[in-house]
């Protein structure tokens, strides 16, 4: 850039749109108001800046955060003051609880008016403080810049996770000269070390005296991009394996060393290999309840190591007796490096072979009906005609569980799901942005007919951009996770969970301009999957089942990992 073109003076809006293009940024996810006219005014002609008007801010902040989790890129977001602002809450909250990397940028009133209870004016940095990595307030134009620049920074980095921008209206309409730093300078921000080798070889020396070791993978796995280390390491040492929700695909679902999901809805070979193990190694995972159900009886046999790049999570539910704080490809790159052949020659086939047999004698199963559509049916359908190689989102309830158990997964950021917030309204929306971040691949969205119904809305967009997204409606007309608590837990006391009423969902996608299909039963399901795979564009498609499938196996709250609920 010449002396004349640096001190052309352009504005905060301006200058935004070309710090996020110098960052990468392929996709803004949005929905404009008035504190950021500016700002889309700056878009007007701009053909390299591509932005996608959602029909929800929700639907905004879930399609970028389903970008993010699809490439492992950062989603940027934008949004305007006050309720444009609020109605990105739970989204930001979704992307904390899961680490997920995200710039999100609001406007807000003049500078002047902050304070002021001016016209949608909210104090977004003091909401969502608690729930974001790091929160920006720009109060000078000319600080714009170097902003984004360490909120990327700070989003991708270290524990990943959703950083907050937000731009006074003046702001964005102010003059300065773009000048878009080249490094970041945060001298209270530091990122992790390389670990410890001595902690390290430790994990290795404790490995060695172990007879029944099992490894616990999570999604910290997946974010470090580490999953062909866990593969090599897992592979050479012959340690079994088993991967929390969100670290599905991490390790592949077909390899015989896998025990499949643990926790409340997991398999019996992965719960009885955490019960009854005597070294657990936990990568990138942070012991969630769901997965360790009662505490005092988790691993209760074990000694415990664990790897995680975030400090805070050591020791915080579960005492280790090893720890290596670290980023986990660079942990699992050291632990390659040192297998030695002693290592290798430690036989855990005993206990292989006996988790092997429980995977065998315990499957996941389901009570087949003739004629009747049972939803597991539909998720292996997906899975086998596909050759698990789409990539899955899913909202939450039962359909969620279904599409985790039934689906079999290879490859990481093939399964995209909402784990610690359980937000429902995410699964469609994120396909979205899934679909944006991976134009030549297969989305499929998983859905129940509850969530679906809370970002509907987003179908104009399927069908005014022809985003082939392949949205999958699991219909059994009720709260159907709520039902089966209340079912078990609550002696069938059926309390507003019946979603009779909804609309014809067929209709519903048609009325937006997308292809809708419906099926009750195996053959026609068959049909209209096939029919939807050979259509170019998007398909809604209406899986009709039965209200009183179970999700099985199910651990109640409370319980510990023997306490399986199992198919009969």
């Amino acid at each position: 850039m010449n002396t004349c073109e640096e001190l052309e003076l352009v504005t905060g809006s301006e200058i935004l749109l070309r710090s996020l293009l110098k960052e990468g940024v392929e996709c803004v996810f949005g929905y404009p108001g008035g504190a950021v006219l500016y700002i889309y005014d700056a878009m007007h002609g701009n053909e390299e800046f591509r932005h996608l008007l959602t029909r929800h801010e929700q639907g905004a902040i879930h399609a970028a955060d389903g970008y993010a989790r699809a490439t492992g890129k950062t989603g940027v977001c934008l949004a305007t003051s006050g309720p444009g602002a609020t109605n990105l809450v739970t989204g930001i909250a979704t992307a904390y609880m899961d680490s997920v990397p995200l710039v999100v940028i609001t406007g807000n009133v003049a500078s002047q008016l902050i304070g002021t209870d001016a016209f949608q004016e909210a104090d977004i940095v003091g909401i969502t403080q608690p729930i974001t990595k790091h929160s920006f307030f720009v109060r000078r134009v000319e600080d714009l810049a170097k902003t984004v620049k360490e909120a990327f920074h700070i989003a991708g980095t270290g524990r990943k996770g959703p950083v907050l921008i937000d731009i006074p209206k003046d702001v964005s309409a102010a003059l300065a000269p773009f000048r878009y730093p080249e490094t970041v300078s945060l001298p209270g921000y530091r990122l992790v070390e390389r670990p410890e080798t001595a902690d390290v070889d430790r994990l290795l020396e404790a490995l060695r005296g172990s007879r029944k070791p099992v490894i616990v993978a999570g999604a910290g796995v997946i974010h470090a991009e580490a999953s062909a280390e866990l593969l090599a390491f897992a592979g050479r040492a012959r340690i079994p394996v088993t991967t929390t929700m969100l670290g599905l695909g991490g390790f592949p679902g077909d390899h015989p060393l896998w025990l499949g999901m643990p926790g409340m809805h997991g398999t019996v070979s992965a719960n009885r290999a955490l019960t009854e193990c005597d070294f657990l190694l936990a990568i990138g995972a942070r012991f969630d309840d769901r997965v360790t159900m009662r505490l005092d009886a988790f691993a209760p046999e074990a000694k415990i190591a664990h790897i995680d790049i975030d400090a805070a999570e050591i020791d915080k539910l579960v005492e280790t007796f090893i720890s290596v704080v670290g980023d986990a490809r660079e942990v699992l790159d050291m632990l390659n490096e040192r297998l030695s052949e002693e290592l290798e020659s430690v036989k855990y086939g005993e206990w292989v072979d006996y988790l092997s047999g429980l995977k065998a004698q315990y499957p996941l199963r389901y009570r087949e009906e003739e004629g009747k559509l049972k939803p597991q049916f539909v998720i292996e359908m997906l899975s086998r005609t596909t050759s698990g190689e789409a990539i899955v989102t899913t909202d939450v309830g039962q359909h969620q569980m279904w599409a985790a158990q039934f689906f079999t997964y290879k490859y990481p950021r093939s399964f995209l799901s909402s784990g610690g917030l359980g937000t429902m309204g995410f699964g469609f929306p994120s396909a979205i942005g899934a679909q944006i971040g991976n134009p030549d691949r297969l989305v499929i969205s998983i859905n129940g007919d509850g969530g679906i119904q809370m970002c509907s809305q987003e179908l104009a967009i399927c069908s005014i951009h022809q985003i082939p997204v392949k949205i999958v409606v699991i219909n059994n007309r009720t709260l159907g996770m709520i039902r089966q608590w209340q079912e078990v837990i609550y002696d069938k006391r059926y309390s507003h969970i019946d979603l009779s009423g909804s609309p014809d969902f067929v209709l519903l996608a048609q009325a937006y301009g997308v292809k809708g299909l419906r099926a009750d039963n195996p053959e026609d399901a068959e049909r209209i999957w096939e029919a939807a795979l050979k259509h170019p564009g998007p398909v809604l498609l209406e899986f009709v089942v039965d209200k009183d499938e179970l999700v099985l196996p199910m651990i109640r709250q409370g319980d510990t990992l023997r306490d399986m609920i199992l198919c009969e």
